[in-house]
């Protein structure tokens, strides 16, 4: 069977709903530089470099468009995994050890760690050089602690918009503050070239950063893509339009863009010799063997990657089944009686030589209420009771039997299992389903229908109108059902809005949401990441919810300060009863995970914290052509 191209893949999927004659209108897919001319530069960094044999495609399907590429704005799943496949961190998890390993990316070693967690040096490899663009002039351009220096420094720029400045500023980093400061105070644009004392170029590659508070996981940042590494040139060349130009040290380099449909990467010709080497995980056979038949070869293994957004589930899966994709991350849950009946891979996939990889990602589903909303917002008893009560008509074991199909178990709080600082043997009111106990809450602080009209009042007598944010695809529409009934249960009225994921995370970031319905996985191994949720000075960053609580705030920052132990746990747990006590958002569920990959797919295995996994994947030609014939 011949796989298809991305036209006619597209008019497949759009023959399923019946609006083929809307579709033949989509422009096909071009390069980049034609979709976003500016002038005579081009995002495209260069041809691909020219290899022996049939050329080699992985091809994935994602089920959220892209936000951008900017890695200082971007804070979405689906934007972080591409940006990392494109710009180099300058640490990195090893792709196969476990427990999960920090390894050097683009540094001489492992970075040094002084004075009791409160100084930094990072020394950069010499050799390793940026793709080729326009911004350059020509020159080839190497990477240097520079710019590690003004990677830093970006996300203390109020004009960049960072959704990460809560995370570095938790350290401290001396000096960054106040040129913040100075440029949000006198509108002036943010002084690049002034000199902090936490940032000290000591040569061309070596950077010493030190910081005001101790902070014994700084370095876990240092993975994370947030702080992949730019070019100032870059960013300078394109302004406010550099999430549009992504330009790397990584393996890959951005060929051709549609927004929201289509995104092909090819190889980037700059990149470093790197050759896989991975121990191999003898307690999975297939895999095993396959890690084996890698060994020593330089990556990447394949040379070019296509991935095709498809937010419906039936088309995402029908693809899959029809082999015009490689691989299927995120089996969509509705199909997973068919695909892992009993959470075991299905007799006739697995006769095929299918692999499924399942995994918990790290990660909690929640639904959060604005605190600075009128209706659901505020901290009196009376807004109190209200989002205790709402939680409490939330029924998850429907959610998780229907909807999520069984793939996921309830959540008692808001850290999720997999990282410090999760407790097994937390029970709360955040996992509980209790519809007598919610409507007496309402009742007892006057949330009864004033009016006659059926539906439940605000105490003043005005109507009590819950606004849910959702999208449209199907998951998200048997979610908001679910909700509909549970609110309709106990008399409360809720409306729905429905809208694309990358407008709706700009409206949530922007505080202009009451309800929202969404996940939060971990960045880093730890469970500071969700704790995050709630720190007041994180309000339009990680902290949709906008809650602010100077109480919490002062345990989220000594925290941050302690070594892993029981008291920084106790600390922990008890943030956790505070979230369960104002209920800024409802932890609903930690989701369980299949990835789906063909008999061609060699080496694939989910690592949740390095992301540019295409690089560690080949694709078996031979098998592939095989299985094309048949």
């Amino acid at each position: 069977m011949q796989r298809m191209t991305a036209s006619t893949r597209g008019l497949a999927t759009a023959l399923i709903f019946g609006f083929s004659s809307t579709f033949a209108q989509v422009p096909p897919v071009v390069p980049v530089a034609q979709v976003e001319p500016m002038g005579a530069a081009s995002s495209v960094s260069g041809a691909p470099v020219a290899v022996a044999g049939p050329e080699k495609v992985l091809r994935v399907a994602m089920r959220v468009a892209e936000t951008g590429f900017d890695p200082a704005y971007v804070t979405d799943l689906y934007s972080r995994n591409l940006v990392a496949n494109m710009f180099d961190a300058p640490l990195r998890y090893s792709y196969l050890q476990r427990p999960y390993q920090l390894e050097p990316s683009v540094t001489d070693g492992m970075p040094e760690v002084l004075d009791n967690a409160t100084r930094f040096i990072f020394r950069i490899k010499p050799g390793i050089y940026f793709s080729d663009d326009p911004a350059f002039k020509g020159k080839k351009r190497e990477l240097t602690g520079a710019d590690l220096i003004y990677t830093l420094k970006r996300h203390y720029d109020p004009v960049v918009k960072s959704g990460h400045l809560y995370r570095l500023q938790g350290a401290g980093i001396l000096g960054l503050d106040e040129v913040r400061n100075a440029a949000l105070k006198g509108g002036k644009p943010f002084n690049y070239d002034q000199a902090v004392e936490g940032l000290r170029l000591v040569d061309r590659y070596t950077v010493d950063i030190r910081v005001r508070n101790s902070d014994p996981r700084f370095i876990y940042h240092f993975a994370d893509p947030m702080l992949s590494l730019m070019a100032r040139e870059v960013v300078e060349t394109y302004g406010d339009r550099v999430g549009e130009h992504p330009v790397g040290t990584n393996a890959w380099v951005l060929s051709q863009w549609r927004r929201s449909s289509q995104i092909v990467f090819t190889r980037n010709p700059n990149f470093r010799e790197v050759y896989y080497h991975e121990p191999v995980p003898t307690e999975r056979p297939v895999l095993a063997e396959q890690v084996k038949r890698l060994q020593g070869r330089r990556l990447p293994m394949v040379d070019r990657v296509e991935i095709s957004v498809i937010e419906e589930s039936q088309p995402r899966w029908l693809s899959y089944l029809r082999k015009e994709f490689d691989l299927l991350d995120d089996l969509p849950n509705e199909f997973a009686p068919v695909a892992i009946p009993q959470n075991k891979l299905a007799p006739n996939l697995a006769k095929q030589g299918q692999r499924a990889i399942r995994y918990e990602r790290a990660d909690v589903t929640m639904s959060y209420f604005n605190m600075e909303d009128p209706v659901v917002g505020g901290y009196t008893p009376d807004k109190i009771a209200l989002r205790r009560a709402i939680a409490l008509a939330v029924n998850q074991d429907e959610q998780i039997r229907l909807p999520r199909r069984g793939q996921a178990v309830p959540a008692q709080g808001i850290i999720s299992p997999g990282v410090f600082g999760y407790d097994k043997q937390l029970k709360s009111e955040m996992g509980e389903f209790d519809r007598a106990r919610a409507k007496a809450l309402l009742d007892l602080y006057g949330y009864v229908d004033k009016d006659g009209d059926g539906w439940r009042d605000l105490p003043d007598g005005s109507p009590l109108t819950l606004e849910y944010t959702t999208e449209p695809d199907a998951r998200k529409r048997q979610l908001a059902e679910l909700w509909q009934k549970n609110m309709t249960a106990i008399g409360v009225r809720m409306r729905f809005k429905i809208g694309k994921w990358p407008e709706n995370l700009k409206a949530a970031n922007a505080g202009r949401l009451q309800m929202w319905g969404l996940s939060w996985g971990a960045d880093i191994p730890d469970g500071e990441n969700f704790l995050g949720l709630a720190y007041g000075p994180s309000k339009g960053q990680s902290n949709k919810s906008r809650f602010d609580l100077p109480e919490y705030n002062r345990l989220f920052e000594q925290q941050h300060s302690m070594p892993d132990g029981p008291e920084r746990l106790a600390l922990m747990q008890k943030m956790q009863r505070m979230a369960v006590a104002y209920m800024p958002f409802k932890a609903e569920t930690h989701q369980v995970f299949t990835d789906l990959a063909h008999p061609w797919v060699i080496g694939y295995d989910k690592n949740l914290y390095q992301r540019d996994y295409w690089a560690y994947v080949d694709i078996d030609t031979d098998v592939l052509q095989k299985s094309q014939r048949h």
